[in-house]
């Protein structure tokens, strides 16, 4: 089943995922018997590994209380879980952590197998993934420090600058931390209006945490409580655009939120379902190409508007936002 050298690595792996382990369990495991159990026990413990054992009938071994290895082998699956985690991190918003995801995949590749490694390099090499214009970055820095506080309960002073109001200086027990549609968001009482309130991260600086303590509400869902404090969307329009440029042209300018884009009459045909039209056609004019709106009415008449506001704009008339 095992070369020895993996069976020691085995015992070593399930002394670390378990309180403790019988010697007869770890020989059914390795399919040895309970005498080679013992020999690999002190295999272990002459590499300096402090692996205690209860002599009798239900004996047992288990690892000194309190030590602990970083985790020696990965299978197939684990690594790679591990391997495509670190690289959707920007798809979180998340990439300021790109050098140290870099330097955590290095170290990873240099704990697994050759065979191991070459099969998560195979596959990391046939996945492409790319972030939404949509995504709000927000700092590892600003981020540790606050999952640091809602860990510990500490209260957390930061300067918040909201599209409504200037900066202002708030104070919260930031219950949970979490992500939802593109942004990162801290839920909490806030002491300035003594209520429940959600903070985007993106919004945020200058976060201290204080030596305050408070206590979470238990099994509070944060989730729900931020989706109910987000306004009710409207019903989506179905778009759809004859746009003048080749679809590999317009990577990384499109959104892919509800976003369909191929190749169409030597340009690209675009379906997308959006819940605001005059955003949508603000971004169709930003593109510098040429476009055929063909659907729905409404995004027409947006341009309509806009048109008729552009035409004001030339008359030297005041316009109003």
């Amino acid at each position: 089943m095992y070369d020895p050298s993996m069976r020691v690595l085995t015992v070593l792996e399930l002394l670390q995922a378990r309180e403790s382990v019988t010697g007869a369990e770890l020989a059914r495991v390795l399919e040895v018997s309970p005498r080679t159990v013992q020999r690999y026990v002190a295999r272990l413990q002459d590499l300096g590994i402090p692996v205690e054992g209860r002599r009798g009938v239900g004996g047992a071994y288990r690892l000194k209380p309190g030590f602990r290895l970083p985790p020696l082998m990965f299978t197939g699956e684990e690594a790679l879980s591990l391997a495509l985690g670190l690289r959707a991190l920007h798809l979180l918003g998340l990439g300021a952590l790109a050098p140290a995801a870099h330097a955590a995949g290095a170290k990873l590749a240099r704990t697994l197998p050759d065979a191991v490694r070459e099969t998560v390099e195979a596959l990391e090499g046939a996945v492409q993934l790319d972030a939404s214009p949509g995504v709000v970055s927000v700092g590892a820095a600003l981020l540790s420090g606050l999952l640091g506080a809602v860990h510990a309960a500490r209260t957390v002073e930061f300067t918040y600058t909201s599209p409504q109001a200037s900066a202002m200086t708030r104070r919260v027990d930031v219950y949970r931390a979490l992500h939802l549609d593109g942004r990162w968001y801290a839920v909490g009482r806030c002491h300035l209006r003594e209520a429940l309130r959600c903070f985007r991260l993106d919004r945020m600086a200058e976060l201290r945490v204080l030596d305050a303590s408070f206590a979470a509400p238990p099994d509070f869902d944060a989730l729900a409580y931020l989706r109910s404090t987000l306004p009710t969307a409207a019903p989506a329009a179905q778009i759809s655009v004859w746009l003048d440029a080749a679809p590999e042209d317009l990577r990384g300018r499109v959104s892919v939120w509800f976003t369909e884009i191929s190749a169409e009459a030597g340009g690209t045909r675009l379906r997308a379902e959006r819940e605001t039209l005059p955003g949508f056609a603000a971004f169709l004019l930003g593109l510098d190409c040429e476009f055929r709106v063909d659907g729905p009415p409404e995004l027409l008449a947006v341009f309509g508007r806009l048109g008729a506001r552009c035409a004001a704009v030339g008359r030297g008339a005041p316009v109003r936002a």
